[in-house]
């Protein structure tokens, strides 16, 4: 019988609103964590049909239709459900739990950016003692390479942010304003649409982390080198000063909506028009269905526009989550099952259906996705927009050992230059420089 427990709101895949510290330093320990071994797959189908209590710690609401099919499967399996917050919330929480050696669910979401963090403090169990490996190709790139660290498979890949433009077609007809397929374009799409309307802005932006280096990575900045507990931040890289010159332009021109993401101002700046456009992951079109119902049939879904016109297409992950096991799980076996069943059999599907964005390649290529029409969007067929963009996804991406906490102190550094006279190339250093020092205090080799 599945339980949840504590449901909260949307999933706010990139927000880092306080500073955060899960307390993984490079040597840190992962509670008492279960002695790993080689399990081939007779001995996970063996602990799926022998059965137990399944705890999964989990916000996305789509998991729920998960739980009960892979209850109906395997009927001697009993999971329970619990969300134990949103994001951050989840993560102190979980490293509460693994501190404390007790109340460590089975089964964690994990989001791309905060799994090595976990990883690194040896609070994940390795999935290559399950032959997750032999699962490479199974997933896009981008989410893939998101879960690996040290050599190790540490997550199985949940669904994935491959970004777009979704922008309010009405809006820019009504104006004459050209769909930008360029970051120039949008530059002059955001000071034509405030000549005729100064009242609305072409995106709204206080400063995000999340934002900020899915848009460098698009531009094949590499602010960041993992190399075990050898730690490279430096952004001075040709990627974060393209984002960073046409950024400065947007906030020195007054053209972007200060006004966080996820507040209701938002919402509403979405839905009547103050707000042109969003550059996000495909998993936003069930939060404007159902945040922004007056924008029915007014949006629309275009590429990200490009760095280069006329160079090779690039695009980013933004947001995403895989499904984790926490080392000190004793139920390892029955774990991986899950996994497996959620993020590679049946319940992708399931996912689907509720309106997720898979890391699935195959569902990406296959026909009845790549034709959903989506209503809300006049129809369009989107998701053939959102697979191109999966693919478009450069190699090579790496988050720093300590994300979450790096992304928690971004308002207080880079974000300065949204409400201060700071220029956002002098806060990126400001922020390179507060990692670095934040590195080294957790015993990290940190270099600039």
């Amino acid at each position: 019988m599945i339980k949840t427990l504590t449901r909260r709101g949307l999933l706010q895949t990139s927000a880092v609103a306080a500073a955060l510290a899960l307390g993984l330093t490079a040597c840190g320990g992962g509670g008492n964590a279960a002695p790993q071994q080689t399990v081939n797959s007779d001995a996970v189908e063996a602990a799926l049909q022998k059965g137990g209590k399944l705890t999964v710690w989990a916000w996305d609401q789509s998991l729920k239709k998960v739980a009960e099919g892979f209850e109906a499967k395997y009927p001697n399996v009993d999971v329970n459900l619990v969300n134990a917050g949103t994001g951050n919330d989840q993560y102190t929480a979980l490293q509460n739990a693994i501190s404390a050696g007790s109340g460590v669910p089975d089964v964690a979401q994990i989001e791309y950016y905060a799994l090595p963090q976990f990883a690194l403090g040896k609070a994940l169990a390795d999935l290559g003692q399950f032959g997750a490996a032999d699962l490479d190709g199974t997933f896009t790139a981008g989410p893939w390479s998101s879960v690996q660290a040290q050599g190790g498979v540490y997550g199985l890949p949940m669904d994935s942010g491959p970004m777009a433009l979704f922008y309010n077609k009405q809006l820019f007809d009504k104006h004459g304003i050209a769909v930008p397929t360029t970051w120039d374009e949008f530059l002059e799409a955001g000071r034509a649409l405030k000549k005729a309307d100064p009242k609305a802005y072409i995106a709204n932006d206080t400063g995000d982390a999340g934002f900020t280096t899915s848009l460098i990575w698009q531009a094949g900045g590499k602010p960041y080198q993992v190399d075990g507990t050898n730690v490279g931040v430096n952004f001075s890289d040709d990627g974060s000063a393209k984002f960073a010159e046409t950024w400065q332009k947007l906030i020195d021109e007054d053209l972007l909506a200060p006004i966080s993401s996820w507040s209701d101002e938002w919402y509403k700046g979405l839905g009547n028009g103050t707000i042109a456009t969003l550059s996000t992951g495909a998993w936003m079109p069930g939060n404007l269905v159902s945040g922004v119902a007056d924008g029915a049939g007014k949006w629309r879904v275009a590429p990200l526009p490009q760095w280069e016109k006329g160079g090779a297409n690039s695009s980013a992950e933004n947001g995403g989550s895989s499904l984790a096991i926490p080392a000190a799980s004793s139920q390892a076996a029955l774990a991986y099952g899950f996994l497996k069943y959620s993020n590679v059999e049946e319940g992708v599907q399931a996912r689907i259906d509720g309106g997720a964005f898979p890391a699935t390649s195959k569902d990406l290529a296959s026909e009845k996705f790549q034709n959903t029409e989506f209503k809300y969007f006049g129809g369009q067929k989107a998701n053939q927009i959102f697979a191109e963009s999966a693919k478009n996804v450069p190699a090579g991406w790496s988050y720093l050992p300590f994300q979450v906490y790096a992304n928690s102190i971004f308002n207080d550094t880079a974000g300065q230059a949204y409400v201060s006279g700071t220029k956002l190339k002098d806060g990126l250093t400001a922020w390179q420089k507060a990692s670095v020092k934040y590195g080294t205090e957790q015993g990290f080799t940190v270099k600039e």
